[in-house]
């Protein structure tokens, strides 16, 4: 399978952002640069986003996946009013979250429509099997859609 899966022309385009006010980046920048060298168009939109600039730039930018780093402990509350953004602005683009996640907070974040959670630890390797297949699962159903 080739690193760089095109759509017209364009690269697999991820999103990749913290939100809240945590300002613990680095495993988001981890993130963002494995994807990257893998072969991804990354949008990197860094700290203290909300979920309308989050919401906002994945329509603008029509990413193929959003990944958001979460270490605060607000994830259910800014999960849900990302996803209530994500649909407001008619973005389909799967959500993964990274971050410490207490794993009881797990099914509350899939009902929310999360696709992944993935914590510390998780190898990159992995990381960048499940944007690649997220992201082209997502350009399949638009490619099927178009043909319609």
């Amino acid at each position: 399978m080739s690193m760089q899966r095109v759509e017209r022309g364009r690269k697999l385009k991820v999103l990749v952002a913290k939100l809240g006010l945590d300002g613990h980046d680095r495993g988001a920048k981890v993130v963002a640069r494995a994807l990257r060298d893998a072969g991804f168009d990354v949008v990197y939109l860094g700290v203290h986003q909300t979920p309308e600039s989050v919401a906002r730039t994945a329509l603008e930018e029509d990413v193929d996946v959003i990944g958001i780093s979460i270490l605060s402990g607000s994830h259910i509350e800014l999960i849900s009013d990302l996803m209530k953004k994500l649909r407001e602005y008619g973005v389909d683009a799967p959500v993964i979250v990274g971050g410490i996640i207490p794993p009881q907070d797990y099914d509350e974040l899939k009902k929310l429509g999360v696709v992944e959670i993935m914590g510390p630890g998780t190898p990159l390797s992995r990381v960048v099997e499940v944007y690649r297949k997220l992201a082209e699962e997502r350009r399949k159903r638009r490619e099927e859609g178009e043909e319609r």
